[in-house]
């Protein structure tokens, strides 16, 4: 999990358990690319990228978008701007996946999201926890939110750019029979309000 400071969401100049075990003869771990790669397969694609042909023939996984305005999670101090000199640190999605079953008459979903989390100037935490909201939308004239969950994922900041994968199970819809997966998406981004509040300090009588 580590690179330099490097160019996010034009702010900065400059996981999941499902993973396989290494191949002990190996002599090197999976990165997190690797083992987004062994879950998915050809499934994942990077952030902006057209789906693969392969995957319009699924009928029952819709595509996965990024929610607009939510590609980044930028954090500044308590009370201060998120400037490039006030950053604590940036998260951004990379890459994205998704696979389906169908069960019952209903769709069981598992949504991949790959992605880097930078320091900033301000200084970063030992840790951070990346809240991301996965939303199945009916698209239409008027969209209309079907079925909605938030994932998190913890980040431990041991460097300057750390990556960070996370996998989001058993987010489940129905799809009537008139319908198919392009009547669908999956729209993924980062979710601050879902963050669970730090506790406020008791007051002494």
């Amino acid at each position: 999990m580590a690179c330099a400071l490097a160019v996010a969401g034009g702010l900065l100049a400059g996981c999941s358990g499902l993973a396989p075990s290494a191949d002990p003869n190996s002599g090197a771990l999976p990165t997190i690319g690797d083992r987004f790669n062994q879950l998915f397969g050809s499934k994942a694609q990077a952030v902006g990228a057209a789906p693969t042909a392969a995957d319009g023939t699924e009928l029952d996984c819709p595509v996965v978008k990024i929610r607009a305005g939510a590609s980044t999670y930028a954090v500044a101090p308590p009370g201060r701007p998120t400037t490039a000199s006030e950053l604590r640190y940036q998260a951004t999605i990379t890459r994205t996946a998704r696979d389906c079953t169908r069960s019952s008459g209903q769709i069981v979903a598992r949504i991949g999201v790959q992605g880097r989390v930078i320091a900033g100037p301000a200084g970063a935490p030992a840790t951070i926890e990346v809240p991301i909201r996965v939303a199945v939308v009916q698209t239409g004239v008027n969209e209309r939110v079907i079925s909605t969950k938030v994932y998190r994922t913890t980040v431990s900041m041991a460097e300057d750019s750390v990556p960070f994968s996370l996998v989001g199970e058993d987010l489940t819809y129905t799809m009537p029979p008139n319908l198919t997966s392009e009547n669908f998406v999956f729209y993924v981004g980062f979710d601050p309000q879902a963050l669970t509040p730090e506790p406020k300090p008791s007051r002494r009588k």
